[in-house]
């Protein structure tokens, strides 16, 4: 007899690979029923499912847990989903006081704030700072090569941090520590004109994170720069941005356009409400990276010559697009879905299936898909539905 795991209202119901119409066949085991019952358009694809689409969806659950004294990270890379060559995220945590050391990388970072409140501080290659706290819904950007750090404030903090390159890992940074660690004292008196006792307390090692005191307020933290702040902030407050509403949610948008230091990423947050949908539509600028913040839904990706693949996702899940692949996202859940989808571009781009099939003679769209007057009289001249109901 399978053993079939159970929840306290009783027996859990054992999903099987068997369609409505007979195809397929039960499954006695040994399987993990909880995955699959997470999974279920994995293990009963939709009949117009077909090919061999590579995975495009890997869980933040699923990854290494860098745990350390003042907070923890884990990253999804090329390394855990293949597929996802122009973007890699990490998600952290920081408890309060908990740094986020100072360092700098190859790559340029966007980040949004998942709850709770940090500061933030850069210097530009000019000699110009930048010091500003954020608070959930906001987002950083700082240019690749420029250093910066992360502290987080009473209540500690978790954020998304997105990498304008899939290979990148958070673990292979240029931290300030390590090069202390790494450099001889004599070396580091002579550049900053000090005995070479007064490194005598220096890191051994890479600190990435720490625990520290909650800093004071903003106004006691400030320093000033003889060549004054960046002259672009490194900060938007996206939740404070007015959405784009529709029947079926919300969107807003962030680009170069109206977050200008952000040259490399460009990203939009996403409401769908129960019921309804992210609507068909594909990029044409580049791949899409996702990542969901709230509730449940389903993604199929079609990829040309007769492919499409369906995928569950939740939240903490990563979800990924390749250039130009249709695809669309159901809420399928009884709470609204809430996803930031995000390009390595400098302009948020997306082509509606809906608004070009309405932008494009009549005659042609009904001799291309033998099209129903229904069909035909449904289709909406709509500049940027984005979510809507079915």
């Amino acid at each position: 007899m399978e053993n079939v795991p159970r929840r306290q209202a009783g027996p859990l119901k054992v999903p099987q690979p068997v369609r409505k119409d007979g195809a397929g066949g039960p499954d006695f085991g040994p399987r993990d029923v909880l995955r699959d019952l997470e999974n279920p358009d994995m293990l009963v694809p939709p009949a117009t499912d077909a090919g061999l689409l590579p995975n495009m969806k890997f869980s933040f659950s699923d990854t290494h847990m860098q745990l350390n004294h003042g907070g923890w990270s884990r990253e999804i890379t090329v390394r855990d989903l293949p597929i996802a060559t122009t973007l890699a995220g990490v998600n952290m945590s920081l408890v309060p006081g908990g740094v986020r050391e100072l360092h700098w990388h190859q790559q340029s970072e966007w980040a949004y704030m998942i709850w709770g409140c940090a500061r933030i501080t850069s210097v530009d290659a000019q000699g110009r700072n930048f010091i500003a706290d954020v608070e959930k819904g906001d987002l950083w950007f700082f240019p690749a090569g420029l250093p910066h750090s992360i502290q987080a404030l009473e209540e500690g903090c978790e954020f998304l941090l997105v990498f304008d390159d899939g290979n990148f890992s958070d673990l292979n940074t240029l931290s300030i520590s390590d090069w202390f660690a790494h450099t001889p004292k004599d070396v580091l008196a002579a550049n900053f004109g000090v005995p070479e006792s007064a490194f005598d307390g220096r890191p051994d090692k890479q600190l990435y994170i720490f625990e520290d005191r909650v800093p004071g307020p903003l106004a006691s933290e400030a320093v000033e720069s003889p060549y004054g702040a960046v002259p672009l902030s490194f900060k938007h407050k996206l939740l404070a941005q007015e959405p784009l509403r529709t029947p079926g949610g919300s969107v807003r948008i962030v680009d170069s356009t109206n977050f200008p230091i952000s040259k490399t990423i460009a990203a939009a947050l996403v409401e769908i409400e129960p019921g309804a949908m992210r609507e068909m539509h594909w990029h044409p600028n580049n791949d899409e990276w996702q990542y969901y913040l709230s509730g449940q839904g389903r993604m199929t990706v079609f990829g040309g010559n007769g492919t499409a693949r369906t995928f569950d996702v939740r939240a903490g899940d990563v979800g990924y697009v390749p250039f130009a692949f249709g695809h669309y996202v159901q809420n399928t859940g009884s709470e609204t879905l809430w996803f930031l989808e995000m390009f390595r571009s400098d302009r948020f781009a997306d082509v509606s299936l809906n608004q070009w099939m309405a932008l494009t003679p009549r005659d042609l769209v009904q001799a291309n898909l033998n099209a129903s007057p229904e069909l035909l009289n449904a289709l909406r001249k709509v500049k940027w539905p984005v979510v809507k109901y079915p």
